[in-house]
């Protein structure tokens, strides 16, 4: 093995040499060129052997969390084992000792969303600076009395949740996730269909010798969303008096295991999701394909840039490190559907969440308008395979770092949030200086669709505030893909972005 140069030797002026070299055979305009356009290169090409392994490491460790939170309650389980094990402590008391400069506090909402804080030596007044994102998914839900028995078979109804082809999720594996309440108030969570051996469920589909019909219809209309019906057995209960025997068989067995009756499903929260694992995609395991990318591969490099962040530089005194100013890491529930309900980011638990820390109501209302927040939300990586649909000097592609989008929305940016000129200057400053990556990026063509985030949410609340996320492949199906290299890329600049915002 060749022994690595140390910075500053003589392998670092045969570098310089060669660009000499190599910039003294271009013309004017070539250098005026590269002095005034703008033209992201794709990541891979500036690497080292110690920076693929860390982009191999943070994959891995990525990819276990994925596997290990495909909803928004187990992500919020595994967010809090790494907090926990990094000393941050539960906390809701504004008048708490130990919400000193370094402290590490998180709050758990209802089990759903998570914000967590590493205070900082800066008065709150002057602002904190926040990573905001999502750990919902498109799924498929069960309504509040989903059993039912038709021909002998048991199926569960369901209603989708977030913007899906519908017809994507027939014919693959499924597993079921959730939590039961039972009447007496036990609570069980389910998590059946991901280990080897469980059984799986599927949606099925049409066979194509029938399907004639089917196929002449649009595509939104092939599979209609009532007939999303989960398949979840088959066999009769063994006495011929009783009718819909194989109903009773199903809520038999789930009794027997949970104590579950058919009551029991409208109090309950049961989803299900792709039954298959986080997977290295490509010849080169350059990509990720998975379930969920949008949005927990922001979510992650997110929680873990704060956890980074707040390591800081070692103290001498063994007191923990505190930043200048004030770190967040919001995970919100329910982007998918609108930011809606008690645990997304339009209830008010991140106000309150601030106001807890400054202790008074006009505290918190001028820490948050002089805070700084990345949505930390996914766009649409540019597809060769369906070009017409994207602006293409616009579009972010895949390899090619940490996209920052001014405004999502649709039509004529309903919908955003449209970041300033001077935030958007800052937070790319941020970026150069700490050599992270980046490029531009909008969702597609203006009039083809559109999407938004929670950063006009946290506009609403005054915060400056744009979208900065990876762009993904096969957005919104059961199996997305990303880039290894832009998962990394966006942890770096997570950490940059909240030491120096």
């Amino acid at each position: 093995m060749a022994k690595e140069r140390a910075p500053g030797k003589k392998g670092d002026a045969k570098a310089g040499g060669k660009k000499a070299q190599a910039g003294a055979g271009k013309s004017a305009g070539q250098k005026l060129a590269e002095k005034l356009f703008f033209t992201p290169k794709n990541c891979w090409a500036d690497i080292d052997k110690k920076t693929e392994k860390e982009i191999e490491d943070f994959s891995r460790s990525y990819k276990e969390f994925l596997d290990r939170g495909k909803t928004e309650r187990e992500c919020v389980e595994a967010a809090l084992a790494l907090l926990r094990k990094r000393g941050f402590i539960d906390t809701e008391s504004p008048g708490d000792a130990k919400l000193q400069p370094g402290a590490r506090v998180y709050q758990n909402i209802r089990g759903k969303s998570l914000i967590c804080a590493v205070l900082g030596k800066r008065p709150l007044a002057e602002g904190v600076n926040i990573l905001g994102a999502h750990i919902d998914s498109p799924r498929i839900d069960l309504k509040q009395n989903p059993l039912y028995e038709d021909s002998d078979l048991a199926l569960l109804d369901t209603h989708y949740y977030g913007g899906i082809k519908k017809y994507q999720w027939t014919a693959i594996p499924l597993a079921m996730h959730g939590l039961i309440i039972t009447g007496e108030g036990r609570r069980t969570e389910l998590r059946l269909g991901e280990e080897e051996g469980d059984p799986v469920f599927t949606i099925t589909d049409l066979l194509p010798h029938l399907a004639r019909e089917q196929m002449q219809k649009k595509a939104a209309d092939a599979v209609e969303g009532e007939d999303l019906d989960v398949l979840a057995g088959s066999r009769p209960y063994g006495d011929e008096k009783v009718k819909e025997r194989v109903k009773l068989q199903i809520l038999a067995l789930l009794h027997e295991k949970y104590g579950v009756t058919e009551e029991d499903f409208a109090r309950s929260e049961i989803e299900f999701v792709p039954a298959f694992k986080a997977r290295d995609l490509g010849f080169d395991r350059s990509m990720i394909g998975a379930y969920g990318h949008d949005d927990r591969c922001c979510a992650f490099p997110a929680l873990r840039a704060l956890l980074a962040a707040a390591e800081g530089a070692a103290l001498k005194s063994g007191a923990p490190f505190a930043p200048q100013k004030t770190m967040i890491c919001y995970l919100s529930d329910k982007e998918e559907i609108g930011s809606c309900g008690n645990t997304g980011a339009q209830s008010r638990s991140f106000e309150n969440f601030i106001a807890s820390l400054c202790g008074e109501a006009s505290l918190a209302r001028r820490c948050l308008s002089n805070s700084a927040m990345l949505s930390a939300d996914v766009s649409a990586a540019y597809d060769p395979a369906y070009g017409g649909v994207f602006d293409k000097k616009n579009a972010s592609f895949m390899g090619k770092g940490l996209v920052l989008t001014k405004y999502t929305g649709s039509g004529g940016k309903y919908g955003a949030s449209d970041a300033n000129a001077e935030f958007c200057s800052a937070v790319q400053a941020i970026m150069n200086r700490n050599k992270v990556k980046w490029q531009f990026g909008e969702l597609g063509k203006v009039d083809k669709g559109g999407g938004g985030t929670i950063a006009h949410h946290a506009a609403k609340l005054g915060l400056e505030v744009l979208d900065c996320g990876i762009p993904v492949l096969s957005m919104h199906s059961p199996f997305e893909v990303i880039s290894k290299i832009d998962l990394y890329t966006a942890y770096r600049g997570y950490i940059a972005f909240l030491r120096e915002a």
